[in-house]
């Protein structure tokens, strides 16, 4: 009897479960996009194909196949295929896994295959506890994560599984799932209906997929063809794949910084608009635009470095999200400005000196005369006051041992002359 209501309760969770669920593939012939490490005569095609998949770490945003991978290897392997969420499994649960793999190995040299969902979530014990069974080969390791691996993931376990990373979906593979998801659903989407939830779902076939379900739900309890207004009620906010720790954090604040270094005001403001819808510290956007009004302009246009720090100071007396203004005035002056990086190589230059050689010391007529004795130990000997004669400005300053030693050099941009007595014009 028990079997029975089980078998009941299986089909009817077939026919209820979500749209996604129920369109998922079964095979890599009907798996949308992944070309790049799934198209044909690819290594790791052959080797899901040939029933020998290799330890793995998927890694991608939502809604590109991860979890769809890993079943279309358990439908397609000899393995008996044990499936944890990272989430909810404990370290007794990975060593219970560990010991059915020993005894199905012992017994009828059956291989076992472990899907782990969120990896990322699993603490150093718990992926210390797998490792000796990805190591000695006694199971076959496919773990799933939306999070960096390299920034997730224990060195030791990431050195022994093959990083996959899975791409976002292109426009035309969304589309070709939502046609896929009309089809079960039998229900006809109209081109534009189409075009929105493709745009609405940022490259996630779960995301395009459940918008399609809601919208042909609303349609029919109106009992009207699907509409584009209908999209316009159930995806209210295109999703943002951002985080505040890992490489989204690093991807973006690189592109920001390189777009302004670079001249390009309109993509600084975009990567800075990405920034800011996701949630990223304004402070830290200030801390860099600060950073790179001396590293990258500097001299050629000493206001920079006043606009960078007025928006720092704005962020703090204005906050959020009022000083979204600021910071993309200050973006959008450093991405025009005049560029030199003369003033952070003549830093990094004399620091280098000063690491490899010590810290030589000034000639005699540099040293501190202000007290008794000073004198007599030659300390001042020689000193020329500027501004009372000119000379004092030909004069060599560095150490006798780095004379002729040159640091600084102008680049001629901007403000940055290379005559230090030529006023700016």
């Amino acid at each position: 009897m028990g079997d029975l209501f089980a078998d009941a309760a299986h089909t009817r969770q077939a026919e209820i479960a979500p749209l996604p669920q129920r369109v998922r593939p079964r095979s890599l012939d009907e798996l949308v996009g992944q070309r790049h490490v799934l198209g044909d005569g690819s290594a790791l095609r052959l080797a899901i194909e040939g029933d020998r998949p290799p330890s793995m770490i998927l890694h991608g945003p939502p809604g590109v196949g991860k979890t769809t991978l890993a079943r279309i290897v358990a439908e397609n392997t000899g393995a008996e295929f044990e499936e944890l969420s990272a989430v909810s499994a404990r370290v007794d649960d990975v060593r219970g896994v560990l010991q059915r793999a020993r005894d199905r190995l012992g017994g009828n040299g059956r291989r076992t295959i472990l899907f782990l969902d969120e990896i990322h979530r699993f603490n150093k014990a718990q992926q210390d506890a797998l490792l000796p069974g990805v190591e000695s080969g006694l199971l076959t390791l496919i773990g799933a994560t939306t999070e960096n691996p390299y920034f997730e993931v224990n060195a030791a376990l990431l050195s022994r599984c093959t990083v996959i990373e899975l791409e976002s979906l292109s426009d035309e593979e969304v589309a070709a799932v939502v046609a896929r998801g009309a089809g079960v659903l039998e229900v006809e989407v109209p081109s534009d209906v189409s075009e929105l939830i493709v745009r609405s779902a940022g490259g996630d076939a779960r995301s395009a997929l459940a918008t399609l379900e809601l919208v042909a739900q609303t349609a029919a309890a109106e009992g009207v063809p699907l509409k584009a207004r209908h999209v316009a009620d159930a995806a209210r906010k295109r999703p943002l794949r951002y985080d505040r720790a890992d490489d989204q954090h690093y991807d973006f604040a690189s592109a920001f910084i390189k777009s302004m270094r670079g001249g390009d005001a309109d993509a600084a403001v975009y990567y800075l608009a990405v920034m800011l819808e996701g949630g990223e510290d304004a402070r830290f956007i200030a801390r860099r635009m600060v950073i790179l009004a001396s590293e990258d302009v500097g001299n050629a246009d000493p206001q920079a470095l006043v606009v960078a720090v007025a928006a720092a100071h704005a962020v703090e007396h204005v906050g959020l999200p009022e000083a979204q203004l600021n910071l993309a005035q200050a973006a959008i002056y450093l991405a025009r400005a005049p560029k030199s990086n003369a003033s952070a190589t003549a830093i990094w230059k004399a620091r280098q000196d000063v690491r490899e050689h010590g810290n030589a010391r000034p000639p005699a007529m540099l040293r501190s005369s202000s007290y008794r004795g000073a004198a007599a130990r030659g300390h001042g000997e020689g000193y020329v006051y500027p501004h009372d004669d000119a000379a004092g400005f030909e004069i060599e300053y560095l150490p006798e041992e780095l004379r002729g030693r040159r640091y600084y050099t102008p680049s001629g941009n901007g403000e940055e002359t290379d005559n230090p007595a030529e006023p700016p014009s």
